[in-house]
């Protein structure tokens, strides 16, 4: 490569590195700062009024290039009266005898216009670990767990750094980066969305990003091999690696695993496993990192930059161009609710000017918009019916993937595909007496006050102002509250109940609700931790319900509910008619019950007398203790 095409494509790289920055300055402003300026400053400064003060250090951490950075050097006075230092010595001097960190790379959305209020920050910090000695390497993995401290105290953005080293970067041996990975297949895959989405904070220039010459192609191994020699006079890049291409199976295990993620939140993964198919099903045209390099370094003069986040939609956008116009619509639709975009809005961001050129190529229709940009004001109703469909286009894709897989699968940890496997299954397969899941579009949504209404032998439930939509409908309101509570969409407070000659109360309800929600939390696949799923189904809590809604006054307990759940994050509900019932139902269970955690609930109604109460509570504990010593002794 010809040092003016080198120093070009740097200038270039330069120019599209603050263009990012100033998408995040604008959508954060008070994060950015802090993570563009002031996290950089931090971790070159040893001070005990500083966060990550580490009293032993003999020999300072600093950033690459920190002395350079002229925004830096312009906010280094406010970072000083913000910990109370009035030294007038710079912190940003040059000092011989230093750590250095090679540099600082934000992964993911942040400075992109998929960039929102629930992104977080994955940040890399580079250093070569052969210049570390284990003392200084764990000083340093101290220093960054106490910034993060301050990070986590100071701002709303979760920071999640992670230490990395610039040899592992260029073999893609991340190790266990996160519990996002996508396990035994993550590597290549990694190291394009790193290349493609990357924001340099502070430090030295990724070499891979200026191997580009529009004439000719360019030899990475060439351009290394003449940097590290000095033939190109600079010493601001780090050579991280090459790509040249990704393996058909990491793109089938990465869209197995977005695929997994997405069983929890299906908007926000439905946008990586479009992008997946897309890879998967033309895996030989050039990697999108590189496709998106030569659309940045490509730029003239004045032309204004693609972020990475629009260059992904526009080419998920023609790839799906030759679908059904009703799957494109909705694809369409999805990346705009995702990357919260409000076109036709008063007050128009960054986002929505960056944007607006693809949605004009791409449109939606303006009364679509108008409502799109309400959605959160939609009813409980349709944005349920939003999330259904979410989850038929991303079991749509999963299953064109699937017929691919022939012959690719083997790449994959076969601890990994159990543990895809019986995810898949503890949200999508029906079992009996297994609580449903609802598949919400959206982590947040729209709950409205909630009826319940008994018509005869039948408790239903509905939004208040639909009453003709049934939320849950049972013979048994213990199981009606415990699907809204599991699937959160119960909020205390917003219950009503319409005039009945059951001894139910809103009270009993908000009661049993608030226990269920104790017990059991709420449906989330994704806290669930992987091991589990390594090992056999078991029940690891109940919660036996007795008597709620019965009006006898005798002392004897006729019927009681059972609710119990397993280690794959299963919910299961049953209706017993008698005590004799629950202690035969237990017994058969009694294999996955020797370490479950047994409670239950008694309605205090004043038809019930205390000693009624405790009599139930001491028979139902009985039959739980007696059950759970049979099942000891049979493992024993």
């Amino acid at each position: 490569m010809l040092p003016y095409t080198f120093l070009q494509n740097k200038k270039t790289y330069i120019a599209y590195n603050q263009f990012r920055k100033r998408i995040f300055s604008q959508l954060s402003p008070k994060e950015s700062e802090a993570i563009l300026y002031l996290l950089p400053w931090i971790l070159s400064v040893n001070h005990p009024a500083v966060p990550g003060y580490i009293k032993e250090l003999k020999k300072p951490f600093k950033v690459y290039g920190l002395e350079k950075e002229k925004e830096i050097h312009k906010k280094e006075a406010a970072f000083k009266t913000r910990f109370g230092l009035k030294s007038e010595v710079s912190f940003l001097r040059f000092r011989a005898n230093e750590n250095i960190i090679e540099g600082l790379y934000t992964i993911g959305s942040v400075g992109t216009v998929s960039q929102t209020s629930r992104s977080d920050c994955d940040i890399w910090i580079c250093i070569d670990r052969k210049q570390f000695e284990d003392r200084v390497l764990n000083q340093l993995v101290l220093k960054i767990n106490l910034i993060k401290d301050w990070f986590d105290a100071n701002f709303r953005m979760p920071v999640f750094f992670f230490v990395t080293d610039l040899e592992d970067i260029r073999t893609c041996n991340y190790g266990n980066i996160g519990m996002e990975s996508s396990g035994s297949t993550q590597k290549n895959i990694l190291k394009e969305e790193f290349y493609r989405t990357t924001i340099l904070i502070c430090g030295k220039i990724p070499l891979w990003w200026v191997c580009y010459d529009e004439h000719k192609p360019a030899d990475y191994n060439e351009l290394s091999e003449s940097y590290a020699y000095g033939s190109l006079g600079d010493y601001d890049f780090i050579d991280l690696g090459n790509l040249e291409s990704v393996d058909r199976g990491e793109y089938f295990g990465s869209a197995l695993w977005q695929f997994n993620k997405s069983l929890t939140h299906p908007l926000k993964s439905i946008i990586k496993m479009l992008l997946m198919e897309m890879l998967l099903v033309a895996p030989r045209e050039e990697l999108l990192c590189h496709r998106f390099r030569q659309h940045v370094l490509s730029q003239k003069t004045g032309q204004a930059f693609m972020d990475p986040s629009m260059f992904t939609m526009d080419a998920v956008f023609r790839y799906n161009e030759g679908v059904e116009e009703e799957t494109l619509e909705f694809i369409k639709k999805c990346f705009y609710l995702c990357y919260e975009v409000r076109l036709q809005s008063k007050k128009l961001t960054l986002k929505e000017t960056l944007c607006r050129p693809i949605f004009k190529q791409y449109a939606i229709d303006r009364k679509e918009i108008y409502r799109l940009n309400d959605f959160a004001r939609w009813t409980l109703h349709e944005q349920m019916e939003f999330g259904d469909q979410a989850l038929t286009l991303l079991l749509n894709i999963y299953n064109g993937i699937t017929l691919l897989q022939k012959g690719i699968a083997q790449g994959i940890a076969p601890q990994d595909l159990t543990i895809i496997g019986r995810k898949l299954a503890s949200c999508l397969e029906k079992k009996a007496n297994k609580v449903p899941i609802v598949h919400k579009p959206l982590e947040n949504l729209n709950l409205p006050t909630l009826v319940f209404n008994v018509d005869g032998k039948a408790w239903r439930v509905y939004p208040a102002k639909e009453e003709t939509r049934t939320l849950v409908e049972s013979s048994d309101i213990v199981y009606c509250i415990a699907y809204l509570v599991w699937n959160d969409i119960y909020a205390p407070g917003q219950v009503r109940m319409n005039p009945n000659q059951t001894p139910v109360s809103i009270q009993e309800i908000m009661g049993l609700a608030r226990r269920i929600r104790e017990m059991f939390g709420f449906y989330d696949i994704s806290s669930i931790d992987f091991q589990n799923f390594l090992k056999p189904e078991r029940v690891t809590k109940i919660l036996v319900v007795a008597s709620i809604d019965e009006t006898r006054i005798d002392k004897e307990v006729v019927d009681v509910s059972v609710l119990y759940c397993n280690n794959w994050g299963e919910l299961f509900f049953s209706r017993l008619k008698s005590m004799h019932h629950l202690h035969d139902f237990l017994y058969d269970q009694q294999e996955h019950l020797t370490y479950a955690d047994v409670n239950c609930y008694v309605q205090r109604n004043s038809q019930f007398y205390e000693k009624v109460i405790e009599r139930t509570k001491r028979a139902i504990t009985q039959i739980i203790l007696s059950v759970q010593s049979a099942a000891g002794r049979r493992k024993d």
